[in-house]
């Protein structure tokens, strides 16, 4: 019986103990934490509207509808960073996954952007050097925070990411209205502005991490 009573009583108890959790854990769940949750969440929708082209269909339509989602994701990563500095906000959370989501963001739209062919050819070379920086530069951070060194980012970096963010906005919206091949050019030219910042910002970055390597 005694065995018995305290299964009831573990039963009873646990959905106190798991709501106690979610209580705490409520906090987390701030709006800016939620708007960087959205853009990982949308993701797979966005490289679900780029699809049919890489099966070599022609889908002005559905790069439209990619262009005005990563338009809206590119406001959400404004305003998360924005509202939880405004609203004394910023969370450990936060911190957490804004990098993650748009290093995801930047990853998804780069591969699928060379499945289709958007980026074809030697501009593979420019995509691929910002693809690789994103890699080896979150695994220089995450050794540098072991080591409890951060690492800014530099005003040379916020210049790559904004011409990144340029060129494969210009690369989705060109599949949207091909009558305008200069739409292509300019994000060819702001890939290779970006794969270059990317080069030089990468090599700063790798400095900071070699002087604390044993």
């Amino acid at each position: 019986m005694s065995s018995l009573s305290n299964a009831h009583v573990l039963l009873l108890t646990a959905p106190l103990v798991w709501g106690a959790g979610l209580w705490q854990s409520a906090p987390m769940l701030t709006l800016p934490n939620l708007l960087t949750l959205s853009r990982i969440f949308t993701v797979p929708l966005l490289v679900a509207l780029l699809w049919p082209a890489e099966l070599g269909a022609r889908w002005t339509t559905g790069y439209a509808l990619a262009f005005a989602l990563y338009c809206l994701m590119g406001i959400t990563d404004y305003f998360d960073g924005y509202l939880a500095r405004a609203q004394g906000a910023v969370s450990k959370l936060g911190i957490f996954l804004d990098p993650i989501a748009d290093k995801i963001m930047v990853g998804a739209v780069i591969l699928m952007l060379g499945a289709t062919r958007d980026i074809a050819g030697f501009h593979i070379i420019a995509a691929m050097i910002i693809l690789l920086r994103e890699i080896a530069v979150s695994g220089l951070r995450e050794f540098l925070a072991g080591l409890q060194v951060s690492m800014p980012v530099s005003r040379l970096a916020k210049w790559k990411t904004t011409f990144q963010l340029i060129a494969l906005g210009a690369l989705i919206l060109a599949g949207a209205v091909p009558q305008f091949p200069f739409v292509q050019a300019v994000g060819l030219v702001t890939l290779w502005a970006a794969a270059i910042l990317t080069l030089i910002t990468g090599w700063d970055y790798l400095r900071v991490g070699i002087r604390h390597m044993d």
